[in-house]
């Protein structure tokens, strides 16, 4: 079945469901895959995480300034750091008034973590063991921590970003988020303290609790998620681009933003109407043009 636009049956809220839902569901099935092959001891991808971290650790042990620069960077992108991001991001958003949008950074933040001990748990996978190891970790290897923390907050982090950004700042923004993912992900194989599948794991996991959490958010409040990034634009707005997008006469703030967007229904634009020091804005606009 092809979905467009143009479908009458197909709104676009429930062309964000489907595609934060179907997020998820993929990222669910091909957990569910990597974790069959993981208990069976399927022996190509048994043979690939034996090779890869055999070799990685043979060459940490004889280059120790590099070992000591992997596990810098491994300890700057671990698990706190990455939860204290998201924390101060949601912070953020409730003391300016995304209230929902604050929730669903903190959500992200907490259900990742729930899910990764829960996951760990489940599998009970060992780490890699090496009589002569160049880093330490404790609990299961499945999923890798650091890997599905850094993922959820990299996502997040754009996904705040997104909308303020031109072509180029997303670009930008995208190729940082994956790098940094990326990077330490590859730390914790790096340092012998994880299989590759395992960081892998971290990944497809991040994708679950990504697209479970928000395909949630917006069942629960239909339009909710756009209305409070909306109201982060305009906060962030240069305060003299304020006063020059102010109209000229006084005049409702629900007028002025009528048409702005029908996605979810005539409520999209509640608790607009009190953002801090809108009408003093307006007021003084109108008296300079006086």
């Amino acid at each position: 079945m092809h979905l467009t636009k143009s479908s009458p049956a197909v709104t676009r809220r429930n062309q964000r469901l489907l595609r934060y839902s179907g997020i998820a569901v993929g990222c669910a099935v091909l957990f569910g895959v990597l974790a069959v092959l993981v208990q069976t001891c399927w022996g190509p991808l048994d043979r690939f995480d034996q090779g890869w971290v055999a070799s990685m650790h043979d060459y940490s042990q004889s280059h120790t300034v590099w070992t000591a620069s992997v596990q810098t960077l491994s300890d700057i992108g671990g698990t706190v750091t990455m939860r204290t991001l998201l924390g101060l991001a949601a912070v953020w958003l409730w003391l300016i008034g995304a209230r929902v949008l604050s929730g669903w950074v903190a959500t992200q933040a907490l259900v990742g973590w729930g899910g990764q001990w829960l996951l760990k748990l489940s599998f009970d996978r060992p780490r890699p063991h090496f009589p002569d190891p160049v880093s330490h970790a404790g609990g299961p290897a499945l999923p890798s921590g650091h890997a599905m923390a850094s993922a959820i907050t990299c996502a997040v982090l754009v996904g705040l970003f997104w909308p303020q950004a031109h072509r180029a700042g997303r670009t930008a923004a995208c190729a940082v988020a994956l790098l940094t993912a990326l990077a330490i992900g590859w730390t914790r194989v790096a340092l012998g303290v994880h299989w590759p599948s395992d960081v892998l794991g971290g990944w497809l996991a991040a994708g679950i609790v990504l697209g479970a959490v928000t395909t949630a958010v917006e069942l629960w409040r239909p339009g909710a998620l756009a209305r409070d990034v909306r109201r982060v634009n305009w906060r962030t707005r240069p305060r003299v681009q304020r006063v020059l997008a102010a109209p000229a006469r006084p005049a409702p703030f629900e007028d002025d933003l009528d048409g702005l967007d029908n996605l979810d229904g005539p409520d999209n634009l509640d608790g607009l109407d009190n953002l801090d020091g809108l009408d003093e804005t307006t007021g003084r606009a109108d008296n300079a043009v006086r």
